[in-house]
């Protein structure tokens, strides 16, 4: 996963070998790690906690 402005670029790969593919539209367990992953860095405050909000409403949009 990548930051970018305001949005989000996930990436995946089969093996270890090969290179980083980007995925389109990941599936909701991704988008779940990614806020999960986030409120960790927000206990630790290295994020705001708007970024996890962001993520929520992105997660309702995508997945109603």
């Amino acid at each position: 996963m990548e930051q970018t402005g305001d949005g989000w670029i996930f990436y995946s790969r089969e093996r270890r070998p090969e290179p980083w593919q980007v995925v389109e539209n990941p599936p909701l367990e991704d988008w779940q790690d990614l806020l999960d992953a986030v409120e960790r860095r927000i206990g630790r405050q290295l994020l705001k906690p708007e970024e996890a909000e962001r993520i929520r409403k992105t997660i309702q949009l995508r997945f109603p």
